[in-house]
């Protein structure tokens, strides 16, 4: 035990003065002798020994009754803590606001109860302190230290957001607006439901800082999320059929029956089907639709689940162009069978190039690039291509019969693909497929017939143990390597393209398929769907309009319900031909956004779904909690109905003991009332 105000205990010697009134007060009796009164004498003795009693017992009930007056203005308490907080303070609460807050608690939504806490903890400091309420919104009015009306007023305005951030953070942010302050006592409140995937307290490095977390506990409930969603293959083209698949998750503890699955696209609704996912399990389902047209798409795929439902949408974008653009660079004369194989698709556009008339900021707008029959390649054209691969582009490359090998390593190095051997006037017969690569994965409807391969009359070796072999000689040497680089890859021909040395443009059913793949599987799909809160940044060409208006603009086109802007400007920064932009925290709502220059010029759609961390109800229990904080913090906890602000100050400044030695006072100045009235002798 411990005192406020130690030196009111010095007022103790006043216990004296009851102790001398009660020495000092008593009579003086003369002996009277008479004979035969025995019986007298006895009374006598019982009389004072009844006397001397109650006055020793008023004497006891006075001197506590002083005692304990004395020890209130001394304020005693019991510390609940190493570290008690006397002074002003520098308070900071974060109050979760994610989607999983609104699971309920036995009384109510454990936001609403998360906001009844934080009333509290305000509340219970002084009028003096300041403070900083923060949640996942990381608003910039938030970085700052306000008074108590100000703080009570933040708390009631905050409402569920879309949100999700690392604890480590908020303990980070926290940390910074404390530092602000000029009180020297410092703490932060963590208000939440502590799911394990935004829990790491652990890799908060301040282990010195005042933490106080405070966990709230819903009613364990279970979810099924659709996770995410992809095509199967890289290009859409308009007219042809396309799989999507989707991965649904079970997050509950228990499995699940007929979960509908539902797509909708271009205004119609299809049932794909019901799934059965088991306890913690996850499923992916194939979708298969048409498309139609070219241009820009919406999707949606929908599942039926309740109560958690921010997760039961996911909304998708994509484009379908009107054709794949394939560029050649050529030396002195291009090889017409290319061109010849590409005019047999109409989805195909070839563009050709010669070396020394390079437009290098178009090289973005192209799927494949076939370097054909070049003599050289420059370091200028090899960084250019190098870069082009990085960002999801392929490369493909006929050598030249005269090729300048160390313009060719000086290319390769970066993919591993050097040194190009020297050429070897060895004939060689393409002995085996790699069926299980996407340029010809599912081509033949029967993998095992025997196909009649390239055969070659002379060629570059290829280095061995390198990239990835896709058509074989017999003597087991490379007749077509892919080596990747960054997100794209680079396809190596080891003979010219003339039909004197190798017979590939007469074969048409390796030719034709390789040509075509290769252009399809360029480019790294664009995302068709993105994450609200993932500070990602936003790609796209840039494009001049003739008013030559220059500012984005992203506006919300559909979607759930609307809580934040339906238009706003994006933050926006020109690198070359192509445009950045962050959107930030602008994206509030789940659903698509359509970027546009000016009035009407449309140049993106996009898709933002919310975060699906929130999806997974797992939280961490007390131990959990204990193991992962650091010395020195405390896990505040309480019943849905608990005054909590009790809870706080007893941590804060112990527990006060003082109102108990007021009414043990009263209690005792009562008893000694009792027995001076009562007692009679």
């Amino acid at each position: 035990m411990q005192f406020v105000f130690p030196l009111f205990l010095t007022a103790l010697l006043s216990l004296a003065i009851p102790v001398l009134i009660h020495l000092f007060y008593f009579r003086r009796f003369k002996k009277v002798y008479f004979t035969n009164v025995r019986f007298l004498k006895e009374v006598k003795e019982e009389t004072n020994n009844r006397r001397r009693l109650r006055n020793l017992l008023v004497l006891a009930m006075r001197m506590l009754a002083l005692g304990l007056l004395v020890f209130a203005f001394a304020q005693p308490f019991i510390p609940r803590a190493d570290k008690l907080l006397r002074g002003e303070q520098s308070v900071s609460v974060y109050i979760d606001n994610s989607f999983s807050m609104e699971a309920l608690s036995s009384q109510a939504p454990l936001l609403e109860l998360a906001k009844q806490r934080a009333r509290e903890i305000v509340g219970a400091h002084g009028p003096a302190d300041r403070f900083q309420v923060i949640t996942n919104g990381f608003e910039g009015r938030d970085q700052r230290l306000i008074s108590k009306e100000e703080a009570l007023a933040r708390i009631d305005e905050i409402r569920v957001d879309p949100a999700s951030r690392q604890l480590s953070k908020v303990l980070t942010r926290q940390q910074q607006a404390l530092a602000m302050g000029k009180a020297d006592n410092r703490v932060a409140y963590l208000i939440s439901d502590f799911q394990e995937n935004i829990s790491d307290l652990d890799a908060f490095a301040d282990t010195l800082m005042n933490v106080q977390l405070v966990p709230m506990r819903a009613v364990q409930e279970s979810n099924v999320s659709i996770d995410s969603a992809w095509f199967e293959g890289p290009v859409q083209m308009p007219g042809r059929p396309v799989q999507l698949l989707v991965r649904v998750t079970n997050y509950g503890s228990a499995s699940v029956e007929e979960v509908r699955l539902a797509f909708q696209h271009e205004g119609q609704v299809k049932p794909v089907g019901s799934l059965s996912l088991p306890a913690g399990g996850s499923r992916t389902d194939t979708i298969g639709f048409n498309i139609m047209r070219p241009g820009w798409h919406q999707a949606v795929l929908t599942i039926s689940d309740y109560p958690v439902q921010f997760d039961d949408a996911y909304y998708l974008s994509f484009q379908v162009a009107e054709q794949v653009e394939v560029l050649r660079i050529h030396g002195a004369v291009p090889n017409p069978y290319i061109r010849r194989a590409y005019a047999g698709a109409g989805f195909f556009k070839l563009t050709d190039m010669g070396v020394n008339a390079l437009d290098y900021a178009r090289f973005n707008q192209y799927q494949l690039i076939i370097l054909d029959a070049l003599d050289a390649i420059s370091s200028g054209l090899a960084q250019e291509l190098q870069q082009f691969v990085r960002q999801g582009g392929n490369v493909l490359v006929f050598p030249s019969r005269k090729a300048d090998l160390s313009g060719y390593d000086a290319f390769f190095q970066p993919f591993g693909a050097a040194p190009l051997g020297a050429f070897e006037s060895t004939p060689r017969q393409g002995a085996q497929l790699n069926t299980g690569s996407f340029v010809f994965r599912e081509v033949y409807l029967n993998n095992s017939a025997n196909l009649r391969l390239p055969a070659t009359q002379g060629q570059f070796r290829l280095p061995q143990n390198r990239g990835d072999y896709l058509l074989t000689n017999r003597d087991g040497t490379a007749q077509l390597s892919a080596f990747s680089l960054g997100d794209g890859d680079l396809f190596v021909y080891a003979a010219p393209l003339d039909d004197q040395v190798s017979d590939l443009v007469r074969n048409g059913e390796v030719f034709v398929p390789m040509l075509f793949r290769m252009a399809l599987s360029g480019r790294v799909s664009a995302q068709i769907a993105h994450r609200i809160g993932a500070d990602e940044v936003l790609e796209t060409p840039h494009k001049v309009t003739g008013s030559g208006e220059m500012v984005y603009k992203l506006r919300r086109v559909g979607g759930g319900q609307p809580s934040g802007a339906d238009e706003f400007i994006p933050e926006q920064r020109l690198l070359g031909a192509r445009v950045l932009l962050t959107p930030g925290t602008q994206v509030r709502d789940a659903g698509w956004y359509a970027l546009s220059l000016g009035q009407d010029t449309l140049v993106a759609q996009y898709a933002y779904n919310y975060d699906r961390r929130e999806s997974d109800l797992s939280f961490l229990n007390t131990d959990a909690l204990r193991a992962l904080s650091r010395p020195g913090w405390t896990i505040l906890e309480g019943s849905d109905r608990a005054n909590f602000a009790q809870v706080v100050d007893e941590q804060n400044q112990g527990i006060v003991l003082w109102r108990w030695c007021l009414v043990f006072a009263l209690l005792f100045l009562a008893l000694e009332g009792l027995f001076l009235r009562l007692w009679k002798v």
